[in-house]
């Protein structure tokens, strides 16, 4: 299901580039969401635990696979990633990224980044898993993050778990798959999304320029 319409552009605003460190910790599709980024607007570099995160205006941590591998291989980002993020650097995560945010995951050991207060459980045994498709998101707290996205509107899902928060505040959307849970969050410059808006065309898109404009402010 291709969503179709014009191409979602950042609002107007100042005509700074920003520039955004796409986090290669050996999981996740960076071309992918290097491209769409770039889309957007976006300046990006995919950066390597050689390489520091320096004089960006957004950390992108991509992902899809399993926790412990990707709680191991982000090891050698750590500093590199709290640093800027602790200095007001906007953080991104999608999918196994935005899970990644959270303290541990039942999926397996590892350690996450600890920046949300929670822990990753799997999805009901009862349903199919992984979650792969399309479905919708119902938003919890109004948020510029997901202007101009509707609850009838669809987004593209690859998952077997989820992230829990300690505080519910930061749920800005939760999707319905045997149960409801945390489809998109926000706290201070964090941001996550379970779904990948890379994958999810025009929608995706939108998601992504609401980011932009974010950072531009």
């Amino acid at each position: 299901m291709i969503l179709k319409g014009a191409e979602f552009q950042v609002p107007r605003g100042s005509s700074r580039i920003p520039k955004a460190a796409v986090i290669d910790y050996g999981i996740g599709n960076l071309f992918s969401i290097s491209c769409s980024l770039r889309k957007v607007g976006v300046d990006v570099d995919i950066v390597s635990a050689s390489q520091r995160v320096r004089d960006v205006d957004a950390v992108v941590l991509p992902g899809v696979g399993n926790f412990k591998a990707g709680s191991q291989n982000l090891m050698a980002f750590r500093q590199n990633i709290l640093g800027p993020v602790g200095n007001g650097v906007l953080l991104f995560g999608v999918c196994l990224g935005m899970q990644l945010l959270f303290e541990k995951s039942e999926e397996s050991a590892g350690i996450g980044l600890g920046l949300l207060k929670g822990q990753v459980v799997r999805l009901p045994r009862q349903v199919k898993t992984p979650h792969m498709g399309w479905n919708t998101l119902r938003i919890s707290k109004p948020s510029s993050f997901l202007e101009g996205v509707n609850e009838k509107d669809y987004f593209y899902f690859v998952h077997s778990y989820y992230g829990t928060p300690s505080e519910s505040d930061i749920v800005i959307a939760k999707t319905d798959y045997g149960l409801s849970f945390p489809s998109v969050v926000a706290q201070d410059n964090i941001y996550g999304t379970q779904f990948h808006p890379e994958k999810s065309g025009k929608l995706g898109q939108r998601v992504l320029a609401n980011l932009v404009a974010i950072i531009k402010r």
